[in-house]
């Protein structure tokens, strides 16, 4: 684990509205950037919808989006990669994750595979790379299972992830702190 020779990966962490993505736009900069959009939208979910719309206005026209991506397989795969790829965001994966394996009943560790399969691909990952992820270890407990179990979750991934990146910024407020 050390500096990736061909960028820092960078593991963006913040609450909801924190700014995080906003910032980790910025650090992928303006050149080609491959945007990997791990959300799985729901027609019926407007502000959800709202939410991408707002996303999606405020890349340049000129990144390469890929939407619904599985990033572990994109980061492993053999093509060229452009100079920074940017992944908004783990927690929506996390999320289609745990839906798509029908584990929000399920033991902890359920996702372990997938989760398994996304640090290896970040760690082995040896080009610029921004990733952004929910830090939701801050607030109340969640009232309900699902809640406790998306956050123990994304907690350990956040964890293993941040050990394999080379930096780590927590953004509060929109103001980026490095942590790492």
């Amino acid at each position: 684990m050390g500096d990736s020779p061909g960028g820092p990966r960078t593991l963006v962490l913040g609450g909801a509205r924190s700014g995080k993505s906003a910032h980790a736009e910025r650090l992928a900069g303006d050149g080609p950037v491959r945007y990997l959009a791990t959300a799985v939208p729901d027609p019926a979910d407007r502000d959800f919808a709202e939410r991408i719309a707002g996303h999606r206005a405020r890349r340049p026209a000129a990144w390469e989006v890929l939407e619904s991506a599985d990033p572990a397989a994109v980061l492993t795969e053999p093509a060229d990669a452009p100079p920074a790829t940017l992944v908004d965001d783990i927690g929506t994966w996390l999320t289609a994750r745990i839906d798509a394996l029908d584990a929000w009943a399920a033991p902890r560790g359920t996702v372990a595979p997938a989760a398994d399969a996304l640090v290896a691909a970040v760690d082995g990952y040896r080009h610029r790379l921004v990733l952004v992820s929910p830090e939701v270890g801050l607030g109340v407990i969640p009232a309900t299972r699902s809640g406790r179990l998306f956050r123990d979750e994304i907690g350990a991934l956040n964890q293993r992830l941040a050990q394999v990146c080379d930096e780590v910024v927590l953004v509060v407020a929109g103001i980026p702190m490095r942590v790492k």
